[in-house]
């Protein structure tokens, strides 16, 4: 259904236009909007005039017409106004809002099958025959957006995210729950993943400059049909979890980009205790100094580079491989050693994973 402001906007612009004066009532007789508060007394005529079979009729020297939606009376306009084109002028008008409800009623549409598509809520039949019947192409390459925020800012996103991008009718624009914003954007081109990089900075720019800072992004893989719309949404909000844990200094994410994280974020607990138990002995990475991790990080940083890594840190290189003999002793892994590099960066995101989800009550 049109909004209230929708249609009080669209009557003032029909008044300066127009040079009319125009009046929304409901069947009750209830006035939604109007452009001069003296003709809301005539809503008990126009009740009345809600069970005459005419269109339009004069009274009281103003003209009445009804706006029907698919057989059925939603409005009454009471148009006032001088000159012998108003009855012409009157009937444009009605003709306008319905115009406008026809429009509203097919983007509610569109925006209910897109948020039943993504959250796969319908049948592959029903997916088709929907798609057909609201002029939506279902053999076109797109990909999935979700745009985060906190709950009081989702509104505000929606609605700048809807202003600034909404004219472009192949991309849907829409929200599944109170925290997130969906994109389902339409690729016309082969676009590569640093094109749907920037699509995604530029959505971060324009929010910012709508003054909505700290939303995060993510976005799935490329899907080329209508059907698969629902695999690339539940990418991009894997990419939004998991990029939380291991790129949390990220603002925006791509599902291609989350490696091994990926894997580890599927992991029940239990069996990420397990591993840290028969890794560390029960000695985790959150027991090592300050300076140990920061040692370790910068080691992982450098490729497993001793000299880089000594000079990075400002120290002799043997006072690094002291460290990494130290460490060695603590856990029985030589970091240098590619395989148990491998092991212990393993281990460490397995902790990360473990510490978030832990913060999450889970």
């Amino acid at each position: 259904m049109v909004s209230n402001q929708v249609l009080q906007s669209t009557i003032d612009g029909l008044k300066s236009i127009a040079r009319i004066e125009v009046c929304i009532v409901d069947v009750d007789g209830k006035v939604i909007a109007t452009s001069d508060p003296s003709l809301e007394q005539y809503g008990p005529q126009a009740v009345e005039f809600v069970n005459s079979p005419a269109d339009s009729q004069e009274l009281s020297g103003c003209h009445f017409f009804k706006v029907i939606d698919e057989g059925q009376l939603e409005y009454i306009l009471v148009v006032s106004g001088s000159g012998e084109d108003i009855y012409t002028l009157g009937k444009m008008a009605a003709f306008q809002i319905q115009g406008l409800m026809t429009a509203y009623k097919e983007r509610f549409d569109r925006d209910n099958f897109i948020k039943n598509l993504l959250l796969d809520n319908l049948l592959l039949v029903d997916i088709f025959s929907r798609a057909k019947k609201l002029h939506i192409q279902p053999e076109v390459r797109r990909v999935v957006i979700t745009i985060e925020s906190d709950a009081e800012k989702a509104g505000r996103v929606l609605e700048l995210m809807r202003t600034g991008y909404g004219t472009n009718n192949k991309d849907f624009i829409t929200a599944v729950d109170e925290n997130n914003v969906i994109i389902v954007k339409d690729l016309d081109t082969p676009e590569k993943e640093e094109d749907i990089q920037r699509y995604c900075m530029g959505y971060m720019d324009m929010l910012e400059r709508g003054g909505i800072s700290g939303v995060r992004i993510a976005y799935g893989t490329v899907v080329g049909e209508l059907k698969e719309v629902s695999h690339s949404y539940k990418e991009a909000k894997m990419a939004l979890d998991v990029g939380k844990i291991f790129f949390d200094d990220r603002s925006i994410i791509a599902y291609s980009e989350l490696g091994i994280g990926r894997l580890i974020y599927q992991l029940p607990i239990p069996l990420c205790k397990l591993f840290i138990k028969e890794i560390f002995d029960g000695q985790g990475p959150d027991d090592f100094d300050e300076e140990t991790l920061m040692t370790i990080s910068k080691f992982f940083e450098n490729s497993l580079n001793v000299s880089e890594t000594s000079r990075q840190l400002f120290i002799h290189r043997n006072t690094l491989v002291y460290r990494l003999d130290k460490l060695q002793k603590a856990t029985g892994l030589d970091i240098r050693v590619f395989e148990d590099a491998i092991t212990f960066k393993i281990a460490l995101m397995v902790v990360k994973y473990m510490n978030y989800m832990e913060t999450m009550g889970y």
